[in-house]
């Protein structure tokens, strides 16, 4: 090389590339009609809106609603979440006054089984970029496919929830170290405070008190144990009502979207994170009031409260494995997950009690072995779940569940209203900040699985997370492999005058109406 280039190859070389941030930019008016332009973000807020009530993170409904505005070209659209509200915004040129809508978010149900459907619409719908001149076909087209997709009944029937829930809460008790007559108590326990919970929701009582109603039956329960002590033909340490209330506990706290508000301050969006993390304090708040309030009136009324150390849990890890599998899998039921996601759920309950177990037997404290366990749930979802075809939420979520503090939680509740402490309620103190360390290293470390293993899942197709190359922290040929992966599916255009509904031909409006019905056009 001669010597005068070497200098021009040293500056290209040091010399900066192209903006790592591409910020400020001008939107691209497109060449669809004002009329189009209306319908397209009507699609995109509908699916938003819809993702979000039905469980999904911030960081995927966001990502949902671009993918299908750059599908139609309206590029350089402004998207804004909270947690409460979608806006988007479009600048049409310099002609035309810019188009905003915004979609409020009222009510919030776990519905897996829908979410999945609507994930799947905003794939395949951004999966092409739509010609101009079949615009409002396409769009027209998804809107009815979403209208069928969220007044579609529900996976399964109420009745299946509560006999799911109380599955858990049996199952939860066999993880505790319970027996049969523990997990039967907490079973019906459950089955109770579901039904009230639910008969109390349909009059409007807000969550809070859903939460202090459903905690207080259960402390109510242990109650008339400790009070039929003296009367049960058996040994009371057979029955300890401290696994019945820690069991009621682990079905309340399995609803608080604690990983979401995780998930979102990692993923960049705070104020959505801070009001689910307000709104899972609120909640949790709500589950100690409850407690509280009923085992200080008891001790007021002179019942004679102990606090049984439940059994030591000599069950075979096999048996545990299959307890933390059923957790999941129960959940998952009452999360209206479909079937295949329902299995994959239960193995990777599994999977996360095997990881804890193991930890707690090489004396790895509860929060960090929660949080290590709660790491594989993550990392074994992201990878796997696209593979199976089943939605990482699910498998995350259910995963989750036999690790949360249920027994931790109650017996810093017991030990602060029990006046035979000398030493006040720093005992009761210490319980619920320990209680707090294991939920806060469950999100933290599921939330890490997830990064972890977003990379491994690129070249895959369907089921799982849609994630951007900037969110997942994948390097620069991400792009190229994610054009790999799509399957470049779009939703078939539909005759007008025709009615739609669903995949399989009937009306849109036929069969039982859900519990919540989202997204629906005004």
């Amino acid at each position: 090389m001669p010597l005068r280039w070497v200098p021009r190859s040293v500056v290209r070389r040091v010399a900066g590339g192209p903006p790592t941030l591409q910020t400020g930019l001008r939107s691209r008016p497109g060449e669809l009609e004002p009329a189009t332009i209306h319908a397209v973000l009507e699609l995109a807020l509908r699916v938003g809106e819809a993702m979000l009530s039905l469980g999904a993170a911030a960081v995927d409904v966001t990502l949902a609603i671009r993918r299908v505005l750059r599908a139609f070209g309206l590029r350089g659209a402004q998207v804004d979440l909270t947690f409460t509200s979608i806006t988007v915004s479009y600048d049409r040129g310099d002609d035309a006054y810019p188009l905003t809508m915004m979609r409020i978010v009222a009510e919030r149900i776990p519905d897996y089984g829908r979410l999945q459907d609507v994930v799947e619409l905003a794939r395949e719908v951004g999966d092409s970029t739509v010609p101009p001149e079949e615009a409002r076909l396409r769009v027209d087209a998804a809107h009815d496919r979403l209208d069928a997709i969220v007044s579609a009944p529900q996976t399964y029937r109420r009745w299946v929830v509560t006999a799911a829930l109380s599955t858990l809460a049996g199952a939860v008790a066999i993880l505790l170290g319970g027996g049969p007559a523990v997990a039967l108590v907490a079973a019906a326990t459950t089955a109770v405070i579901d039904r009230a919970v639910w008969f109390l929701s349909l009059r409007g009582l807000p969550p809070f008190f859903l939460q202090a109603a459903g905690a207080a039956v259960a402390a109510l329960v242990a109650v008339a144990l400790y009070i039929a002590r003296p009367v049960l033909p058996f040994d009371p340490a057979v029955l300890p009502p401290s696994l019945v209330v820690a069991s009621g506990i682990v079905v309340l706290l399995a609803g608080l979207s604690l990983v979401g508000a995780a998930e979102d301050a990692i993923s960049g969006f705070p104020i959505t994170a801070g009001a689910r993390a307000f709104e899972v304090f609120v909640l949790t708040l709500g589950i100690v009031v409850g407690i509280g309030f009923v085992l200080d009136v008891a001790q007021r009324l002179g019942v004679p409260l102990v606090l049984l150390d439940p059994p030591q849990n000599t069950s075979p890890l096999a048996v545990q494995v299959l307890a933390a599998g059923i957790v999941a899998l129960a959940w998952a039921v009452a999360s209206y997950a479909r079937p295949r996601a329902v299995v994959v759920a239960a193995g990777v309950g599994g999977i996360s009690w095997a990881v804890l177990s193991v930890m707690s037997s090489l004396g790895v404290g509860p929060a960090v072995a929660s949080a290590i366990a709660a790491t594989v749930v993550g990392f074994v979802s992201e990878w796997a779940s696209p593979r199976l075809k089943v939605p990482s939420i699910v498998t995350s979520v259910c995963g989750i569940v036999p690790l949360l503090p249920g027994l931790a939680i109650y017996r810093g509740l017991f030990d602060l209203v029990d006046r035979s402490s000398d030493i006040g309620v720093v005992p009761g103190l210490a319980g619920l900040f320990g209680a707090l360390m294991i939920g806060l290293g469950i999100a933290a470390g599921v939330t890490l699985g997830e990064f972890l293993g977003a990379p491994l899942r690129l070249g895959t197709r369907g089921g799982g997370r849609s994630r951007s190359a900037t969110v997942r922290g994948v390097t620069g040929r991400a792009p190229r492999q994610l054009l790999r992966r799509s399957s470049r599916l779009v939703p078939l255009p539909v005759a007008p005058g025709t009615a739609t509904g669903r995949r399989d031909g009937t009306p849109a409006d036929a069969g039982r109406t859900g519990d919540a019905v989202v997204g629906q056009r005004d």
